[in-house]
């Protein structure tokens, strides 16, 4: 597989919170990411789709890990359930994913343009890691 050729992105809005999260993926911990389908909107990507291969990276773009996205919903924020939010392996409770997940979109929001609300479309990206890098 050429990775030069596969999508990279990376998690979050700060280095460390990216570092971390891509080290719970290559721990095998995080199966899943949620994005702002309004953030996909305005910055005119793609939504992810299942059977894709993409590379998540460190902030500093150093190649991480190649997965392959497995399951793909679109959700409102407020119909996303402890079921599905402890796939991204974070949180133990609802209550602290929602609480990190609303900071996150609410500065995601003022960076491009759009304002969280609880009836916001989720895309709930479910992966398997394919190689590690």
């Amino acid at each position: 597989m050429d990775i030069e050729k596969l999508e990279k992105w990376h998690f979050e809005l700060t280095e460390g919170a990216c570092n971390y999260l891509l080290d719970l993926v290559l721990k095998g911990q995080k199966r899943a990411t949620s994005s702002s389908v309004w953030g996909y909107e305005i910055e005119g990507e793609p939504i992810p789709q299942e059977g894709n291969f993409s590379v998540i990276t460190d902030w500093d773009g150093n190649p991480g890990c190649v997965v392959k996205t497995t399951r793909v919903r679109i959700i409102p924020y407020k119909d996303i359930t402890y079921e599905i939010a402890k796939l991204e392996g974070e949180d133990d409770s609802l209550e602290s994913w929602r609480k990190k997940h609303e900071d996150f979109f609410r500065e995601e929001g003022e960076e491009l343009g759009y304002e969280f609300s609880e009836d916001m479309p989720v895309i709930f990206e479910e992966f398997e890691v394919v190689e590690k890098l």
